[in-house]
């Protein structure tokens, strides 16, 4: 494949490919569909069928959204729960501490509060506790009077701490984690990825499962007749959680995921829940929420504080009404989060370096562990690693002989299968996960056991360059990348995992002014022309250090291409284009 322009190496270190895509079908959608050629070309380029450009451009929940009814368990599920509504149960809601544990937890909450019943809340603490639900927290919920357990985001594995509620509480698994085997001896366990489910929904995260389980809720309360004469609490009101984990568990933006985004943004738009409204505003988003304020602005602080501090934190800034009381939840959750962010940044560091020698030796998995890091940051850490070097990679830290750690994989590398081969071949005391994310436990003593079985399992990431490739969409100068351009692009979003947004080189582009902006300095703002003129706003994150950050800042007038994101950016109701740079390479002379 000729690579871009013919780099074959960036200031990135990544060669640049172009996207394949057959260009008699670009042309046709824009033809028919009476869209501008690139969207046409860009739809095309992402599998979209003449017939499915309707859905995929203006996604609604009336065409996509699937019958609950489809995961098996579902009814069993939805039956028990409208029993708990029409004899007025309390009800205990098992979550977990990320963004999707927030948000399918905060999600069942609600839901079944508006429909009468007492309910509340657990989240486990990741340090003392450890993931999922444990024998002493199932029976302090029944104890506490619960006589329905519904788990989410957790459960499909959880057989002896479940078996603490029997002959004293039903238990409803809502949860997506890969299940191995049977599932435990619960009322109903519905995971659209139990081995003997065929709804064919194995993207969703348990946030939309516990979505559909309302669904079906509600649909069985109405065929009972509850609601006539009590009106029908609005599903869609939730929409905005599902989005955020959606988003957040890097579900694919595809399918009912895209519906079940693109509808949750626009309900999140209108700022109607407390906690939402005030992490957009404590993250600065002014404009309207996008999936990248999710991933990037609102998902980290929830996240945050399940890491490093009150594991409930992030559920309890959902569930809140008062606008003053969730401010100030959210200012904590941002404190928090910058303390993980130190957290981080001083485990990043070694966890590179070590890296760095694996790399040089060849492994294909990198495994890497250090006394005392903190086991809150080391998924970030294990992401930043893979994103580093392009191998998957699993990062751990040490404490009293045990090692606890996540890992995270690249495209087409399934880690979790081979992390729970592992547990199962008895090199794990935990381990669990899917293709993408996984999480483990290991006795020190099986370090180098564990790391070979992940080497051996998963030898053909060897094979992988040193750095991602970046695949371009097109080419554009720098006079053509107007603000029109911009909004069309825009027409694709929400953008994410299995919807990449755009990227587009900017031939021969010289930078005439940048400077660092940002507290901390690590992004860089500039100012490029392009060789038959026009002028451009360029931005440029995580740029702290590096090749190129060093050519953006050069004040010598050398031409550079760049790739990266073209974004409609608004402000005081006026729009503009401005590049979002993510990379770039030297022009060579001759």
């Amino acid at each position: 494949m000729e690579p871009v322009l013919g780099i074959g190496r960036s200031l990135t270190g990544r060669r640049w490919v172009w996207r394949e895509a057959e260009e008699r079908l670009g042309l046709a959608i824009a033809q028919r569909s009476g869209l501008p050629e690139l969207v046409g070309r860009l739809l095309a380029a992402r599998g979209v069928p003449l017939e499915g450009v309707g859905d995929f451009l203006e996604p609604t929940l009336r065409s996509m959204l699937p019958d609950p009814s489809r995961l098996i368990d579902m009814d069993a599920a939805a039956e028990r729960l409208a029993q708990a509504v029409r004899s007025g149960e309390t009800v205990a809601v098992f979550g977990d501490y990320d963004v999707d544990g927030a948000c399918s937890g905060a999600l069942m909450v609600r839901a079944l509060r508006r429909l009468g019943c007492t309910v509340s809340h657990y989240v486990p603490d990741r340090l003392k506790e450890g993931y999922g639900p444990n024998p002493a927290a199932i029976r302090t919920l029944c104890e506490r009077g619960a006589t329905l357990i519904v788990c989410v985001d957790c459960g499909i594995a959880a057989h002896e701490a479940l078996a603490a509620a029997e002959g004293r509480a039903d238990v409803v698994v809502l949860d997506h984690h890969k299940s191995e085997g049977a599932v435990p001896r619960v009322t109903a366990a519905v995971n659209p990825n139990r081995l003997d489910c065929t709804s064919g929904l194995r993207n969703l995260c348990a946030a939309a499962v516990a979505f559909l389980a309302v669904v079906a809720l509600h649909r069985t309360l109405r065929r009972m007749g509850h609601f006539a004469q009590a009106q029908e609490p609005s599903a869609i009101e939730l929409l905005d959680l599902v989005a955020l984990a959606t988003v957040c568990d890097v579900m694919p933006l595809t399918g009912v995921n895209r519906a079940l985004v693109a509808q949750g943004l626009k309900v999140m738009a209108r700022r109607g829940r407390a906690g939402v409204a005030a992490l957009l505003d404590v993250g600065l988003v002014r404009d309207l929420p996008t999936a990248h304020s999710l991933g990037f602005v609102l998902g980290p602080r929830i996240n945050a504080a399940g890491r490093v501090d009150e594991p409930d934190l992030g559920m309890r800034l959902l569930l809140c009404d008062d606008p003053v009381e969730a401010r100030a939840m959210a200012e904590r959750l941002d404190s928090v989060n910058r303390r993980r962010q130190e957290v981080e940044a001083e485990v990043l560091g070694a966890a590179f370096a070590a890296a760095e020698a694996q790399h040089a030796a060849g492994h294909p998995v990198l495994l890497v562990c250090g006394d005392g890091w903190h086991p809150g940051v080391v998924g970030i850490v294990a992401g930043r690693v893979k994103e580093k070097f392009n191998r998957p990679a699993c990062v751990a830290g040490l404490a009293g002989g045990v090692a606890k750690g996540s890992g995270r994989s690249v495209p087409g590398v399934d880690l979790g299968a081979v992390v729970i081969a592992a547990r199962q071949a008895g090199l794990l005391e935990t381990g669990g996960g899917h293709a993408m994310a996984a999480g483990f436990s290991f006795l020190a003593e099986r370090r180098e056991a564990f790391h070979a079985f992940l080497g051996e399992r998963l030898a053909m990431a060897k094979g992988l360059p040193g750095a991602a490739d970046l695949v371009v969409e097109g080419s554009v100068a720098v006079p053509a990348a107007t603000t029109d351009l911009a909004c069309q692009v825009e027409r694709l979003a929400p953008f994410g995992a299995g919807n990449e947004e755009p990227v587009f080189v900017l031939p021969r582009a010289r930078v005439v002014r940048a400077d660092r902006v940002g507290k901390e300095g690590n992004t860089i703002r500039a100012f490029i022309e392009g060789e038959a003129g026009g002028r451009l706003k360029a931005i440029c994150f995580r740029a702290k250090e590096g090749p190129l950050a060093e050519a953006l800042l050069a004040r010598q007038a050398g031409s550079l291409h760049l790739c990266g994101q073209i974004r409609a950016e608004r402000w005081n109701d006026t729009v503009s284009a401005c590049l979002h740079v993510v990379d770039a390479a030297p022009v060579q002379a001759g």
